[in-house]
């Protein structure tokens, strides 16, 4: 379950910034030494090396994968990303099923009322943290309005918490049950 943590803008960009060099300087690494190796071991002096590099540039993308997967995810300076991360899939879990989420609201479907309230409250967030306050200007009426359903509805507008049941009892039909 993925829960909507207010963190300061400013440290989450600094942060950001910093375990993205981190990456992109592993792989820069790797992939030089890989390709290198590559080349020094089994490449032709007389021939294009081309296709050893590229394995070797290749190598270190999967190593810097499996790095950022298995090592890094976990360390602190990697804390703001992975939050950021969390974060836009949840988003994007929810714009996936949109269109089953507005007909569970045609419906008076609790589960996909929230679904909504917790979808501007992590658009709301994201753009907070990365510095676009203008883009959640122009969904205002709108958020508005499916907030004061949901109070009418006697449900709280605090939805910071994502449970992925609540995509389950969305409605869906024939072919889009998949999405």
């Amino acid at each position: 379950m993925f829960e909507i943590r207010h963190m300061d803008p400013e440290k989450y960009r600094k942060q950001t910034r910093r375990s993205t060099l981190i990456v992109v300087a592993a792989f820069a690494v790797l992939a030089m030494l890989l390709s290198t190796l590559a080349v020094s071991t089994f490449g032709n002096v007389e021939g294009s090396n081309l296709r050893w590099n590229l394995a070797g540039v290749l190598l270190g993308l999967i190593i810097t994968i499996v790095l950022v997967r298995n090592v890094f995810w976990t360390q602190p300076w990697m804390e703001s990303a992975v939050y950021g991360w969390q974060l836009k899939r949840s988003l994007m879990r929810i714009t996936n099923a949109m269109h089953h989420v507005e007909a569970g609201i045609k419906t008076g479907s609790p589960e996909a009322m929230k679904l909504l309230c917790f979808y501007h409250l992590g658009l709301g967030e994201m753009h907070y943290l990365d510095g676009n306050s203008q883009a959640l200007d122009e969904l205002g009426a709108q958020i508005d309005n499916h907030r004061q359903a949901m109070l009418e509805m006697g449900l709280s507008i605090d939805q910071y918490q994502l449970d992925p049941a609540w995509l389950d009892t969305l409605p869906r039909s024939g072919r889009d049950s998949a999405g």
